[in-house]
């Protein structure tokens, strides 16, 4: 199965990225995903769904951890080809 997950981590700071959306990011460029798509107002990835919910959990834990007070969260499953 194949999911796409996208998420935004809060509060927002547009001069800089706060602590916890740096964690959020570095979670998921680390992990074995198709692909990574990080901006200022929201994220997405997309990959096997073993990586990906294993990026969403690290991610909710440590961004929480770095301060994060809202996390919005939304997983898909993708529809493959041929399927």
């Amino acid at each position: 199965m194949k999911l796409r997950v996208e998420f935004t981590t809060e509060p927002f700071d547009l001069d800089e990225a706060p602590p916890h959306a740096v964690v959020a990011k570095e979670v998921f460029l680390g992990a074995d995903l198709d692909t990574v798509d990080v901006g200022p107002f929201g994220n997405t990835a997309e990959g096997r769904a073993e990586p990906v919910l294993g990026a969403v959990e690290a991610m909710l834990r440590r961004s929480l951890e770095a301060g994060a007070t809202r996390i919005s969260l939304q997983v898909n499953v993708v529809r493959e080809e041929g399927r």
